[in-house]
């Protein structure tokens, strides 16, 4: 299945195959993501949007931060339940307790995501995930890297918890 939600894609892949594995509508569930620049159309309208660093590096969550850099690249996890991956004599390298979407609603810009959204979600998900804030030892993240947006974006549109 294809998911195109734009920065949040792969991730929202993610939470969709762990959603997947615990209805057991599967065993093993890939989720990656993938970006590949085609056309130099979309980094002129960033760049004339003032979206992109001038100087070619994202300085996401720093003061400095004054826009982001676009990539290519690709990533692929393999999902498990925890018994079926123990079962195979599987190499556990993480265990994702809880995952949450949701869509910002309005907001002031493309960069400056709702706060209000953003904190609804990190309680979905602490939820979703029957942990405490305290116990939370690994947070995914995106930021828009710039300075408006990064101080409310760090939970943009998704959180996974790793415990």
């Amino acid at each position: 299945m294809g998911v195109a939600t734009a920065c949040s894609s792969s991730l929202v892949a993610v939470h969709l195959a762990c959603q997947s594995l615990r209805g057991g509508e599967c065993t093993t569930a890939l989720a990656g993501g993938v970006n590949v620049i085609l056309s130099p159309e979309v980094t002129i309208n960033f760049s004339r949007a003032r979206m992109m660093a001038p100087d070619g590096r994202c300085k996401t969550f720093h003061a400095a931060a004054d826009g982001y850099v676009r990539s290519e690249g690709c990533g692929v996890v393999v999902l498990k339940r925890l018994s079926d991956a123990i079962a195979a004599g599987d190499r556990v390298l993480a265990l994702v307790k809880g995952s949450a979407v949701n869509q910002d609603g309005r907001s002031s810009g493309f960069t400056a995501p709702n706060e209000l959204a953003q904190e609804a979600l990190i309680r979905k998900a602490l939820k979703n995930a029957q942990v405490t804030p305290a116990q939370v030892s690994y947070v995914e993240a995106h930021g828009t890297g710039t300075s408006l947006g990064d101080p409310i974006a760090s939970g943009e549109t998704r959180l996974y918890l790793f415990y």
